[in-house]
């Protein structure tokens, strides 16, 4: 029997486990049973850490429901600092780092655990990094037609894939609609992470998130990220602005 810790952040959910206690790996079943939502407990993602790392203070492993690896998660990472900070492995406002899948990130938690900042690296629009097929070095408003409608998307990575799809009318049912569509899509040879964002001012975006191998999801830290940074690189926002 494992222990495991339960935690959410903005509504975006994930289990922590720390593989100290498992035998050997975590079988792709186990973790899929753990997540679905109706016959196991149910969760967005699944946390495996800490292990030790040459290139940080401690590595972890992020699981998808259906059990592919992800390169980084924004929340996720937020919960599993707040998991070290419960643990007493790290103090509070002292920065400590993270290796995961898409790089090294720096983190602190602060206000008694109640606020924990993550730095998430820097984005590339390269098509190779990301990587997304495409005619330019950068895929910026690349038209598309899914389904029944027109849509542009712009391809970013923050270490894991991202596909920013601009529209006047985000909502869950578009995002359950053609999110998957956009996740599958040719040009995406590893899958993608899918934001379906509105500018609202030159300060504030909206967006619903369909995430890669979870579907769709309340909240996503990474996918907060790519859509303010695409939105930036387009020059439809400031430099400091509001995701919500």
């Amino acid at each position: 029997m494992w222990k495991f810790s339960k935690y959410h952040a903005i509504g975006n959910v994930y289990f922590v486990i720390n593989p100290a206690q498992l035998d050997g790996p975590l079988a792709a079943e186990a973790i899929k049973t753990l997540c679905d939502i109706h016959f196991g407990i149910g969760s967005d993602g699944l946390l495996l850490g800490p292990f030790p790392s040459t290139a940080a203070d401690f590595r972890l492993e992020i699981y998808n429901p259906d059990a592919s690896v992800a390169e980084k998660s924004g929340n996720g990472l937020r919960i599993f600092c707040r998991y070290l900070w419960d643990q007493g492995l790290v103090q509070e406002n002292t920065p400590f780092t993270v290796e995961t899948l898409g790089g090294v990130v720096q983190a602190v938690v602060q206000a008694g655990g109640r606020q924990v900042t993550v730095q998430m690296g820097q984005v590339s629009f390269s098509s190779q990094d990301i990587p997304v097929i495409g005619a330019a070095r950068e895929v910026l408003r690349e038209p598309v037609h899914i389904l029944d409608r027109d849509f542009e998307f712009s391809g970013v990575t923050i270490g894991n894939p991202h596909c920013v799809v601009l529209v006047d009318d985000p909502s869950e049912a578009l995002a359950r609609k053609y999110g998957p569509f956009f996740e599958t899509h040719p040009n995406f040879p590893t899958r993608t992470n899918v934001q379906f964002v509105r500018v609202l001012d030159r300060g504030q975006i909206y967006l619903e998130i369909w995430e890669r191998g979870a579907g769709y999801t309340l909240a996503s830290g990474s996918s907060s990220c790519a859509a303010v940074a695409v939105a930036h690189r387009l020059g439809l926002v400031d430099h400091e602005l509001v995701a919500t």
